[in-house]
C-alpha cells in the first residue's frame, strides 16, 4: 500500500548538521523554517564529532552538546542527534548518512547545508555517494545562486527539484534550494565577542549563554 504524502513527510528524517561552536539563533531559525517549509515532525541537529575540514573547535563535544540541548529544549520539532560525537575517528557525513539510511530503510532522508557548503560540495569526502544517501536541501538567502562547475554543476542540474513534495517521493537523490532567513550571526563572531569582555546578548539563547559563561567558554569571565 503506498504512503500518503503526510505519511511521508512524518516518517522524512530531516539533519542539519555543522560543530555549533557554539549553537546561536541563526542555526535555530534556519533550523525551525526549514522543518516547518518541509513539513517535517521533527528535525535532527546533527553536531559534528571530529569535522576533517574544521581544526578549530574551542569547546569539547560534551560542551557543545549540552549547549545545542539546552538550546532546543523549547521546541518540540527539533531533536539533537549525537551520534557523530559517539564514534571514534573522523566525523565523515557519508559515514553518518549510511548509519541513517540504515535505520531509516526506504524513508526518505533529508540533509540540510547552506549555501556556501552546497557551492563545494564535491570536495567532501565520496561526494558522489551522498545522493544514494540522502536527499540534500540547500538553505540559501533569495538573492543567493549556485556557484559550481563541472561534475558538480551537472549533478545538480540533472537533481534540482523546486518543491518540498518532491522530496518526499523517494528516499534519496534530489536538490532542493530553499529560502529561509539568514540572520548575520556568526560562532565565530560570539567567540570574539566574548574573547573581547563583550556580551554576545541577543545573537543566542541566555540559557546558552549563562552556561558559556558557567564554563567560562572562549574567555568569558
Amino acid at each position: 500500500m503506498s504512503l500518503s504524502l503526510q505519511q511521508r513527510a512524518a516518517a522524512a528524517i530531516g539533519l542539519f548538521g555543522g560543530t555549533f561552536d557554539p549553537v546561536h539563533f541563526g542555526h535555530l531559525r534556519a533550523a525551525l523554517e526549514a522543518r516547518e517549509q518541509l513539513g517535517l515532525t521533527t528535525l535532527r541537529l546533527l553536531p559534528a564529532g571530529d569535522p576533517p575540514h574544521r581544526t578549530d573547535t574551542v569547546a569539547t563535544a560534551a560542551q557543545r552538546l549540552a549547549m545545542l540541548e539546552l538550546a532546543i529544549a523549547p521546541c518540540a520539532g527539533l531533536q539533537v542527534d549525537d551520534r557523530e560525537l559517539r564514534r571514534a575517528g573522523p566525523s565523515f557525513m557519508v559515514d553518518t548518512l549510511g548509519e541513517i539510511r540504515r535505520e531509516a530503510a526506504s524513508a526518505p532522508v533529508l540533509l540540510l547545508i547552506g549555501q556556501d557548503a552546497a557551492n563545494t560540495l564535491d570536495s567532501w569526502y565520496r561526494w558522489r555517494d551522498l545522493f544514494s544517501l540522502a536527499h540534500i536541501v540547500v538553505m540559501r538567502r533569495p538573492d543567493a545562486h549556485f556557484h559550481c562547475a563541472g561534475e558538480q554543476l551537472q549533478e545538480v542540474q540533472r537533481r534540482r527539484v523546486s518543491e518540498p513534495d518532491d522530496l518526499l517521493q523517494s528516499p534519496a537523490g534530489r536538490i532542493l534550494p530553499l529560502e529561509v532567513t539568514q540572520l548575520d550571526i556568526s560562532s565565530t563572531l560570539i567567540r570574539r565577542l566574548l574573547a573581547e569582555g563583550l556580551s554576545p546578548q541577543f545573537l543566542l539563547p541566555d540559557r546558552v549563554l549563562e552556561f558559556i559563561r558557567q564554563q567560562r567558554l572562549y574567555g568569558a569571565s
